[in-house]
């Protein structure tokens, strides 16, 4: 590593020829004269606090009209130097790296040692509630894109001397500011040190997509579409994990944080649950876990009841359409379930005055439209209908997204093996989701293999007071949350 030459013209060069210095007009220097000594100040216009910068060179000015002329310039300039973060740099990879994270660098004529001062203002909106995991009592406050931002959050809510935030640089060009949190005598010592090797390997150019490009170093899942890792926007639960014994990792221009380890019935929670009392928060996760079954089975077991009537008992004997179409009815449950996918994804990228429009346009146009010259029978649209609410009953979106492409796959199954092709899919199903062990943790964990007091937490919502324990998936250090 090429160490900082002690004449400024050298790293003015270095900066022009390799940086850009003078060719991109948001590459910013500030040449002073102090004590007879050439000082450069090099900045990102954009990424530092034009008020501060200018309050350093005020300072750093006036030690030409209070100070003689002196051979420790360099602690002058130091002590001169009003900010509560400075530090010193002596390799010019960190100068660079340095300058274009936001920092300013203070480099001295005949000094091997810059100064560095971190003065970043990004730019970024406030913190507002994430539209993905409102609450209807709670707090507001959601993560934005400023990692600096994201961590402090969390430590407002837990002012422990334990809780550490590692932070590191990933990629050789974007060098994206990645964070690890944990608390050190809660968290599993094991799973830290996996976690900061594994995002330390990852050598890529640059990480623009943030926390999933990070999550797909982490894992490698390659095309399995059920998530691996849980995501949340809120202060609040990231807060929570950790105390439970959770890892979290934050990357800078996201406002999602990465928390590990999960299982699959952890993507099945919500914050509205714990901002009830016990008896409401266990009613609403008892309906959340109903649709998010409706969303996997009842479409396959209503095309199972159609297919064969006669596993059908009498009283049930309606289940079915009442009149025959041209169109085979597995064709139009394919093209009633994308085409709700397909709105989905135009809802996104339609702006939100249109939106309300398109979505009236869709549910009551085309649908009845539908209906009436004989594409679709009515039971298909009303059982399309209520899987599709139920997969947007999930809290996680990724997990929704997965259990449609599962619900697919177990129509197919049922359109061509009846009855045993429901059986066999559903048992493979289960196989599959029980041999996943990310970072060695049972994805079906306490179903599969069985904890009944942890099952129980699942299956109810437990009082605070209730839960002393952590979970014992997490493998923490200290297991008692309460004396």
């Amino acid at each position: 590593m090429l160490p900082i030459p002690e004449s400024v013209s050298v790293i003015e060069k270095y900066m022009k020829d390799r940086v850009g210095l003078g060719v991109s007009f948001d590459l910013g220097i500030r040449k002073l004269n102090i004590l007879r000594k050439d000082v450069h100040l090099y900045y990102v216009n954009g990424l530092t606090d034009s008020l501060i910068i200018v309050h350093l060179i005020e300072e750093l000015v006036r030690i030409n009209e209070n100070e003689k002329q002196s051979s420790k310039i360099f602690e002058i300039i130091e002590n001169r130097l009003v900010h509560d973060s400075v530090e010193k740099i002596k390799t010019m990879d960190e100068l660079v790296d340095q300058v274009l994270s936001g920092l300013i660098v203070v480099v001295i004529e005949g000094e091997s040692t810059a100064l560095v001062i971190d003065v970043r203002s990004y730019p970024g909106r406030s913190t507002q509630e994430p539209d993905i995991e409102k609450v209807i009592r709670g707090s507001r406050d959601g993560f934005v894109e400023n990692i600096i931002l994201n961590t402090a959050l969390t430590r407002r809510r837990i002012r422990d001397e334990r809780l550490r935030f590692e932070i590191t640089s990933v990629g050789e060009r974007s060098k994206t500011d990645v964070a690890i949190g944990y608390i050190k005598d809660i968290a599993n010592e094991d799973l830290i040190n996996i976690i900061r090797d594994e995002i330390g390997n990852i050598k890529v150019d640059g990480i623009p997509m943030a926390d999933k490009t990070v999550e797909e170093f982490l894992f490698r899942q390659g095309y399995d579409p059920f998530p691996f890792v849980r995501y949340t926007e809120r202060a609040d639960v990231a807060a929570t994990h950790l105390l439970e014994g959770h890892v979290l990792v934050y990357v800078d221009t996201s406002p999602s944080v990465i928390i590990t380890p999960t299982t699959y019935f952890y993507h099945m929670q919500h914050a509205e649950e714990y901002r009830q009392s016990p008896a409401v928060g266990t009613f609403e996760r008892w309906m959340r876990y109903i649709g998010i079954l409706s969303s996997l089975f009842l479409l396959p077991l209503w095309f199972l009841f159609y297919l064969e009537p006669s596993i059908l008992p009498e009283k049930l004997a309606f289940i079915g359409p009442s009149k025959e179409t041209n169109v085979p009815v597995i064709f139009q449950i394919f093209i009633a379930d994308f085409g709700i996918e397909i709105l989905r994804m135009a809802a996104i990228h339609t702006p939100t005055p249109l939106a309300t429009a398109m979505g009236l346009i869709a549910a009551v146009l085309i649908g009845q439209i539908a209906i009436d010259v004989g594409l679709f029978v009515p039971e298909v649209i009303l059982y399309v209908s209520l899987a599709a609410i139920g997969t947007y009953t999930t809290p996680s979106y990724e997990l929704s997204v997965a259990n449609k492409i599962t619900r697919l796959c177990f129509l197919i199954a049922v359109a061509i093996f009846h009855t045993p092709g429901f059986i066999i899919s559903i048992t493979l199903f289960i196989l599959w989701m029980a041999s996943k062990k990310p970072f060695n943790t049972p994805y079906l964990w306490p179903f599969i293999p069985f904890y009944p007091k942890a099952f129980l937490q699942v299956l109810i919502r437990r009082s605070i007071p209730g839960s002393k324990l952590r979970p014992s998936i997490n493998r923490t250090g200290d297991r008692i949350r309460q004396q």
